[in-house]
């Protein structure tokens, strides 16, 4: 790794460690607010899935803390134990942006099927395009090819975190929407559902740049490679 993407990386490792802060520290503020709808996040999330006319999702709890996620392969809601069973607006907030992914599913939102296509090949990408990388740059004038591989890799990697963006956004509009068109949330509480999902948001919107600066980088690091043969 070249000093200057290890600054990069540092700078962009910090931004993240700060907004995954703020995002934790918001959640547990509104984990203690009580939702005045009196439901609990997997209630909430099966209340959002019938009103959009999903009767084939499942909602179920899983293991970890902000584990929350929609596979779109089981359809299957996935809930961390403190939303499936939390009464608040943090609990809420997050079980209709979960849900907001089922509803873009449902519909064939297209930024998600994009990003769907995508998951085969940035899982077989991710194990190894630092390894291809880091040997591109230590032999990039010996086999100046194996660093443009890199790159190509992982640009399919920075597409899909820049995908992500459209499709995490939607998701909170939808739920936002409704969350306020149902009443699930009063006056008071909707600006702190909002509130919270910006900052989940946040965390996509940084990785997202995190890595288009550092494909950059590489760039950068292979046309001057590039120069130095000719």
């Amino acid at each position: 790794m070249t000093p200057s993407i290890f600054v990069i990386s540092i700078l962009f490792l910090v931004i993240s460690m700060l907004v995954s802060g703020v995002l934790k520290s918001k959640f547990a503020k509104y984990s203690r607010v009580p939702i005045s709808a009196g439901l609990t996040g997997s209630e909430v999330a099966m209340k959002m899935l019938r009103d959009n006319g999903i009767y084939d999702v499942k909602v179920v709890s899983t293991d970890g803390f902000l584990s929350d996620h929609y596979d779109p392969t089981t359809k299957t809601v996935n809930l961390s134990a403190d939303v499936y069973n939390g009464i608040s607006v943090a609990s809420a907030a997050v079980a209709a942006h979960e849900c907001g992914h089922a509803v873009q599913h449902a519909s064939a939102y297209q930024w998600l099927t994009l990003r769907s296509k995508l998951v085969p090949v940035v899982m077989f990408s991710s194990g190894i395009v630092q390894w291809i990388l880091l040997l591109g740059v230590i032999m990039i004038k010996a086999f100046p090819s194996l660093l443009l591989i890199g790159i190509i890799l992982f640009g399919l990697t920075t597409l899909f975190s820049v995908i992500t963006l459209p499709v995490e956004i939607d998701a909170s509009r939808r739920a936002l929407a409704w969350l306020n068109r149902s009443n699930i949330t009063s006056d008071r509480e909707y600006p702190q559902a909002k509130d919270a999902l910006k900052w989940a948001a946040l965390t996509y919107v940084v990785a997202a740049l995190a890595s288009i600066a550092t494909l950059v980088q590489y760039i950068f690091i292979f046309l001057g490679g590039s120069r130095s043969r000719d």
